[in-house]
């Protein structure tokens, strides 16, 4: 699922921001999602399901509990996914540049070998 798949759903955004604020049982979460969204407690899991598999959040059993974390992975995967999207030139433009560069390289490597040529005739 594309990071932008994830985030587009409103209940996992807050599951997120509430763990944004650092670890949360599994039973706030779901306590959480049920009164602002009025959806099941499996509803729930396989929001926080969907946050696991792609890199959003982690999940360690503490006891019968189980605990999650925010994983900052699945966030970055998104900040660099809307950079590329800020700036869909940027990578071409850098490549445009190296290329100038070795053009300039190549021309004056070229332009030393024709002096060398006539001083030496």
């Amino acid at each position: 699922m594309h990071e932008f798949e994830v985030l587009a759903d409103a209940v996992r955004r807050r599951l997120l921001s509430v763990l944004a604020l650092g670890e949360q049982p599994a039973g706030m979460l779901t306590d959480i999602a049920r009164e602002e969204f009025g959806i099941s407690q499996p509803a729930v899991s396989q929001h926080l399901k969907v946050l696991r598999e792609n890199g959003f959040a982690t999940v360690r059993a503490e006891g019968t509990r189980r605990v999650y974390a925010l994983d900052q992975a699945g966030l970055d995967a998104a900040a660099r996914a809307l950079a590329r999207l800020s700036d869909p030139l940027g990578q071409r433009l850098d490549a445009l540049h190296t290329e100038v560069a070795r053009g300039r390289r190549a021309a004056s490597g070229k332009n030393s070998t024709k002096i060398t040529e006539r001083n030496a005739s």
